[in-house]
């Protein structure tokens, strides 16, 4: 018997992502943010949360996709790491979805770069491809020492 895990999914460059329900904490609309001087180009900035300052990436940056057109504004993911809360700027939240374990296959031999690093696998849905993004190393921008 397979088990099975529920998703939230979300879109990128017309991609389909997911990431697991227990790491999303909220999903916000766009919110203004403060840059951050000399900062990776994948982190846009640093948003004020009810009072807790929130890092802000770009998975279109963090992916190599295209950048998100000027007159389209991002939805905030808010995910929780160890220590702190990552928002994960998406182009559009999906559903919640429900996925099993005979879905779920390794990432494809085609992707490759930063992709590969951050696809943990993916899932076959009868209409697409999810791929299951790994939050861990989404969130890890520190340069390679």
């Amino acid at each position: 018997m397979s088990s099975t895990k529920q998703l939230c999914t979300f879109l990128l460059d017309d991609k389909l992502f997911g990431v697991a329900v227990d790491r999303v904490r909220e999903v916000l609309r766009y919110q203004e943010m403060a840059r951050i001087p000399l900062s990776p180009s994948v982190v846009t900035g640093l948003m004020n949360l009810r009072g807790q300052i929130v890092t802000a990436i770009d998975l279109r940056r963090r992916l190599g996709l295209q950048e998100r057109p000027a007159s389209s504004f991002p939805v905030n993911v808010i995910v929780q790491s160890d220590d702190a809360a990552v928002s994960l700027l998406v182009d559009e939240i999906g559903d919640v979805i429900e996925v099993t374990d005979d879905t779920f296959e390794s990432p494809p031999d085609l992707l490759d770069g930063v992709s590969r690093e951050l696809i943990s696998g993916v899932h076959k849905l009868p209409d697409r491809l999810l791929m299951l993004l790994n939050v861990d190393r989404a969130i890890d921008v520190a340069p390679a020492a």
